[in-house]
């Protein structure tokens, strides 16, 4: 390699390449899981209308209430609104297996990052090679909370385009053009911006479980899964059990909520919003997909970052990193 070609090797550059390295060493989580449940979905998906041409043709098709036949009639604008609510809700939630998929991907891929490479020795190649500590932590931590969220959503996009092919297939058997009424452009575009912006939020929001799994992964000996969830389990029963929070005025549900919970499940997308906000749905009555639109809407989202809860997360999150780092210059042993 001549000096030129050492010379254009920036620390940029090493991360992006070791953040490739991650996707290839992951791909089949990072990738493919979420397109084989968008895949696997839209086959039941084909399934049931199949079966909902079948066995209920007489009484015809309803998606969320609406009934597909009115979509060849005239509607007013409150029911053009109620409708692209119900399709946007529906949109937005048929994702769910793909994100519970995601938090567990991850939550596995961060608690093997650090002591997988301690298990089979290969941290010495690794610490062989011009990387830093800090990158190579680094670029786990953003394979994690962007790289894999980045696909997560492409495979929910594919899976709501997906979703809207078969139905708008479905109308058109029925002699009905449905697409001024399902492939509205603003309504697309918004949902799609939105699960953009919320990969940023999702990470900085998840931040103290990755660096508590990647502190767990870089400490532990052995058995890092148990040390990463009894640890905090135990801890809420002995808080419990003692009645501890009561001297700061506080119930014990406070710790599992903000301890327990924030540090094993913040890694699930959108955990964010408040119990309250998902009760306020709950009593949305007949406009539940703009209940929804208001609870995503860019405004709560931007709400999170003013949050205390929101910040201290981040804050610990990032001091479990920086620790998870140091660990990672002074231990290379490990014992399966």
């Amino acid at each position: 390699m001549n000096t030129n070609a050492m010379k254009s090797i920036t620390p940029t550059s090493k991360f992006l390449w070791q953040v490739k390295r991650e996707f290839w060493e992951h791909r089949g989580g990072f990738l493919w899981t979420p397109l084989i449940i968008a895949a696997v979905m839209l086959a039941f998906m084909a399934m049931a209308l199949v079966t909902a041409e079948l066995t209920a043709r007489q009484h015809g098709f309803t998606l969320n209430g609406i009934h597909i036949d009115q979509l060849a009639s005239h509607i007013d604008a409150d029911e053009m609104a109620k409708f692209q609510g119900a399709l946007d809700l529906g949109l937005i939630t048929m994702g769910f297996p793909i994100r519970i998929a995601l938090f567990v991907v991850v939550f596995f891929y961060a608690l093997g990052a650090l002591y997988n490479d301690r298990a089979d020795r290969s941290v010495l190649f690794w610490k062989s090679l011009p990387l830093s500590d800090t990158q190579t932590v680094l670029s786990k931590v953003a394979a994690g909370l962007v790289l894999a969220p980045v696909f997560a959503a492409i495979g929910m996009i594919a899976l709501q385009l997906g979703f809207l092919i078969l139905l708008s297939l479905y109308a058109g058997i029925h002699g009905i053009n449905a697409l001024p009424y399902l492939w509205s452009p603003s309504h697309l575009i918004a949902m799609w911006v939105k699960l953009a912006v919320l990969i940023p939020v999702n990470a900085l929001w998840a931040l103290p479980t990755m660096g508590w799994l990647l502190l767990c992964s870089s400490w532990a000996r052995s058995k890092p899964f148990l040390w990463a969830v009894m640890l905090p389990i135990l801890a809420g029963v002995l808080v419990t059990w003692v009645q501890l929070m009561n001297a700061f005025d506080l119930r014990s549900g406070w710790f599992w909520q903000h301890i327990v919970g924030r540090g094993l499940l913040s890694l699930i997308p959108e955990s964010w919003i408040s119990l309250s906000s998902l009760k306020a749905l709950e009593h949305a009555g007949d406009d539940p997909g703009l209940a929804i639109g208001n609870l995503l809407s860019f405004g709560n989202i931007a709400d999170q970052f003013a949050s205390p809860n929101f910040l201290i997360g981040v804050a610990a999150g990032v001091a479990m990193i920086a620790t998870s780092i140091w660990l990672r210059r002074s231990r290379v042993e490990a014992y399966a």
